[in-house]
């Protein structure tokens, strides 16, 4: 028999486990899940237990076939997927694919990928947690319930494609609820005024004005502020008291998922993917000089505070060594978890607190050194002494009028001396405060000048502002996901996967980084709102969650959760089906008449929105593009005439899966499109750029599309011609004699392939290199510029590594 197989989920976590096996092992990864229920059906039996019908992924099927010929050689397996539920699940499936009663199977599990915690898990191998299993199974089948029960019911109701999910839904709920907040709110007028003071020393200081005739002061409008101001020009202003004290400011604990995902956005700008994905790698390992990569942190999903002891002995004799015993807490610092965390994990933490992030540095690309540090500061800080203020509050008497100062002096910068106050991002809104993460101090460093009691101050000057209520914000990743774990909705593992599906089913979009619900979205929300009270609540999904919880802890039956989750569903189900409302079927009158047949225009629902059809149809088919202003009141949008450049019919506006734009009267006969301009809704002009199509002779021109600018024959859709950006190199596939062109990706992802296309499959990520491989003499090289390492040529040929540092990073 050959060696013991390990199976890992991905390559890059398999590459380091191998190195710390030391080659007595065979390593392998699954690249994820392998088993799913199936897409095409419901793919559970109702009726029976709720039994699932598991499938092979997708693309997987070469993937099982070499775990499977790898395990036909071996007696021994070792599952070591990520420690949650997921990971659990997916060792479960792994077992029931290579079982043949003859091997046995193990489970090894690591919070990091170290050489002691992956020796200290081979050590001590568990089974299967089945509960977690369970827990997992659970879940997908009660989110397979919803999606595939309810998703119907909006294809009858609303347009085909549409889809719902349990967890999404509620996210959706979250900003649609927002939305409305924002839409009904009332600004309301109020001015604030600041008086700048003088005593017998400098510095002038400022005191706010709080009170009037021992009452919170109201100035509503000018006219109260400016009586306001009258009176305190005239008044004496006098200390009534001051009061000093020592106020601490302790540090924050270490990472969970939910804050380092909001701090990650709020201080890096990162999306949420982004950061776990930049997380995933520093946990899978990297390349350290060390003979192989390393783990440089815990495993990133995780709800949980807890701090192994070793950890909190290492970091804590770090603090001792760099920054003295006088920043070091007499004991350890510890934090509470909530009470739903599983305290099995860790805290986000790195894996050794003397792997600096500047020593790393060099070793990290620029977004693994930023998420890093941030990581490892947040550790480091969580086990030093507190900062001290020593804080001074001034009570000030001016006539009728009371007003206050504050000023703090830092005494003792504590975990300070690390990680300085965080200061907001602009457009961060006062009250949207980071957890998890150091926040700017108010008062501190504001130096006030020395005072006593009945002490006389001299006016210096009055500043009176006026200000408005303002509306709650919109959520970004970071509210949202906070938003989201304060109603207990989710869990580590599913923060990332919800924020993308919400965006992907065009529910909700971004402006400026924060999400509002597209019209799609407000109106699938409320036919669920209206129709599925009980899985539209937070506090039921919350409870949900927790009942997920509970059968992991095995306190709960997962077949008796799913039985009483599907009955009250199904009560809901036949509900709606009868009673939702039939928005495909609405038909609502308007007073616009059809400028082709003289008949009333009706509001309908279509793939993209409302618009405004004739009633007349089938017989005339004008339709016009409407817009919906907040008060609910619509407008139709007024278009430049226009001509087809090919065949001379009208340009009517029409909106699409990626906005509006101009499309010929004459389709299908005539598929003529062009831009217009998202703010205007003004036709985009093309821009000639003087050379005529290859093709068929006509000018080309400069467009707009979906992945930017580019250059295409002026004649489309007659001739399709579109200008290739080719690279100087002929496609290196024998006998094909294409050239080499630069393209995107659906995502915007650069990649080069052949003109032939799809004749020719040619494709490299890399841009290719009209130069040999000096190892392998491979035909061609390839190029990229990485943050790490700068311009690098390598070798296409996988199997020969040849790589070459041609220009460093920053020349």
């Amino acid at each position: 028999m050959s060696k013991p197989l390990v199976i890992v989920e991905s390559p890059s976590k398999a590459k380091t486990i191998s190195k710390y096996l030391k080659g007595e092992y065979q390593v392998k990864a699954s690249v994820g899940h392998i088993r799913d229920l199936p897409k095409s059906k419901l793919g559970v039996d109702v009726e029976n237990d709720f039994n699932p019908t598991y499938q092979i992924l997708k693309g997987k099927e070469k993937i099982v076939e070499e775990l499977k010929k790898a395990a036909a050689n071996t007696d021994s397996i070792y599952l070591a997927a990520d420690p949650d539920r997921e990971g659990e699940a997916i060792c479960w499936h792994l077992k029931q694919l290579l079982d043949d009663e003859t091997k046995k199977f193990y489970r090894v599990v690591m919070n990091e990928i170290t050489q002691g915690s992956v020796s200290a898990a081979f050590n001590s191998p568990i089974a299967i947690d089945m509960n977690k299993v369970n827990a997992q199974q659970a879940r997908r089948i009660i989110d397979r319930l919803v999606g595939y029960k309810i998703s119907p019911l909006l294809w009858d109701k609303v347009r085909r494609g549409l889809s719902a999910g349990r967890v999404q839904s509620i996210a959706v709920k979250i900003i649609c609820d927002r939305e409305k907040e924002i839409l009904a709110f009332v600004p309301v007028e109020y001015w604030n005024i600041d008086v700048h003071l003088l005593a017998d020393k400098p510095p002038v200081f400022i005191a706010k004005l709080i009170k009037e005739k021992d009452k919170k002061i109201e100035a509503g409008n000018q006219e109260k502020a400016d009586e306001v101001v009258a009176k305190l020009k005239k008044a004496e202003f006098v200390v009534s008291s001051l009061k000093r004290k020592e106020k601490k400011k302790n540090p924050y604990p270490p990472f969970i998922t939910s804050r380092l995902q909001q701090a990650a956005a709020n201080r890096l700008g990162y999306t949420v993917k982004r950061t776990m994905s930049i997380a995933q790698r520093l946990y899978e390992g990297i390349e350290i000089g060390e003979s192989g990569p390393v783990g440089l942190i815990t495993y990133m999903r995780t709800d949980s505070v807890r701090i192994a002891p070793e950890a909190l002995n290492e970091v804590r004799e770090y603090i001792s060594k760099t920054y003295s015993d006088k920043y070091l807490p007499e004991k350890p610092n510890y934090y509470r978890s909530r009470k739903t965390a599983q305290e099995a994990h860790e805290a986000i933490r790195p894996t050794s607190t003397f792997r600096t992030p500047e020593s790393m540095k060099k070793h990290l690309s620029d977004e693994e050194f930023k998420l890093y540090r941030l990581i490892w500061e947040q550790f480091v800080t969580s086990q030093m002494l507190p900062a001290i203020y020593d804080t001074t509050t001034v009570e000030i008497k001016a006539g009728e009028f009371d007003l206050r100062a504050t000023g703090s002096i830092l005494k003792f910068d504590g975990y300070q001396i690390l990680v300085k106050p965080f200061k907001a991002e602009p457009g961060q809104e006062k009250g949207e405060k980071e957890e998890g993460g150091e926040d700017e101090d108010d008062g501190a460093d504001k130096v006030l000048p020395p005072l006593v009691e009945g002490q006389k101050l001299s006016l210096q000057k009055i500043d009176p502002t006026q200000h408005f209520t303002q509306p709650p914000p919109r959520f970004n990743e970071a509210s949202l996901v906070k938003e989201l774990e304060a109603n207990g909705i989710g869990r580590p593992s599913t923060y990332a996967v919800i924020v993308s599906t919400i965006q992907d089913r065009e529910y909700v979009e971004k402006i400026e980084k924060r999400f509002k619900p597209t019209e799609l979205g407000m109106l699938v929300n409320d036919l669920l709102a209206g129709s599925f009270v009980d899985i539209m609540k937070t506090e039921y999904t919350a409870g949900l969650e927790e009942q997920l919880d509970e059968i992991e802890e095995g306190k709960r039956d997962w077949i008796q959760t799913l039985q009483k989750f599907n009955a009250d569903f199904e009560t809901d189900l036949s509900k709606a089906q009868k009673e939702m409302r039939n928005v495909k079927a609405e038909q609502i009158e308007t007073e616009e008449i059809c400028d082709k047949c003289g008949k009333t225009m009706v509001v309908k629902w279509g793939r993209f929105g409302k618009f405004l059809a004739c009633s007349g149809y089938p017989e005339c088919r004008n339709t016009r593009e409407i817009v919906e202003k907040t008060d609910g009141a619509i407008s139709v949008v007024e278009q430049e005439t226009k001509q087809c450049p090919n065949c001379g019919k009208e340009m009517v506006l029409r909106r699409g899966r990626w906005g509006f734009f101009l499309a010929c009267n004459g389709y299908p006969d005539c598929k003529t499109t062009e831009s217009v301009d998202p703010k205007t809704l003004k036709p985009k002009d093309q821009e000639p750029i003087k050379e005529n199509c290859p093709e068929c002779g006509n000018p080309l021109v400069r467009k707009y599309g979906r992945f930017g600018e580019f250059i295409a024959c002026s004649s489309y859709p007659k001739c399709k011609y579109i200008r290739k950006n080719t690279i100087g190199m002929k496609c290196p596939v024998p006998d094909c004699g294409g050239d080499v062109v630069e393209n995107k990706s659906k995502r915007g992802t650069k990649f080069y392939g052949c003109t032939n296309y799809p004749k020719c499959n040619f494709t490299a990520s890399g841009k290719p290199i009209d130069k040999p491989c000096p190892k392998c003499d491979f035909k061609y090289l390839l190029e990229k510029v990485l943050k790490r390492k700068g311009t690098v040529h390598y070798c296409h040929n996988k199997e020969c590594g040849y790589e070459e540092i041609i220009t460093p990073p920053g020349k």
